[in-house]
């Protein structure tokens, strides 16, 4: 449970990073980015696994590069259910956030997650 709060808080973290570099991904606050990051983790669980089960042919002829458009609908299902407190201007946007998104994800995962894992 613990893990999970901490995922949420770092998630909402990256969200309001990524709003400050697109004038086109805007979030209403702090508030909004806990509350999208929240709708985003259940969207991740419930949502995420059946597109990725129906796109898999096109996954894997991509070489799992399809698996950026699955998380940038899955951003866009979580804007359109927030309404004006998070707000993505176009799929293109939600596809470059996504990239933006995993590389900050990688960036934490190889820099602070790893390195707290080997000094245990």
């Amino acid at each position: 449970m613990t893990r999970w709060l901490i995922s949420i808080l770092v998630n909402a973290l990256i969200l309001i990073v990524v709003a400050g570099f697109f004038d086109s991904f805007q979030l209403s606050g702090v508030a909004a980015a806990l509350g999208a990051s929240l709708l985003l983790s259940i969207l991740n669980v419930l949502v995420k696994p059946f597109l990725i089960l129906l796109t898999l042919p096109v996954t894997v002829l991509s070489l799992g590069l399809f698996l950026f458009v699955i998380n940038a609908v899955t951003l866009m299902i979580a804007q359109g259910l927030m309404g004006d407190s998070f707000v993505i201007d176009g799929f293109g946007t939600a596809l470059l956030a996504s990239v933006f998104i995993s590389i900050i994800h990688l960036m934490i995962q190889k820099g602070i997650v790893e390195p707290m894992k080997k000094d245990k």
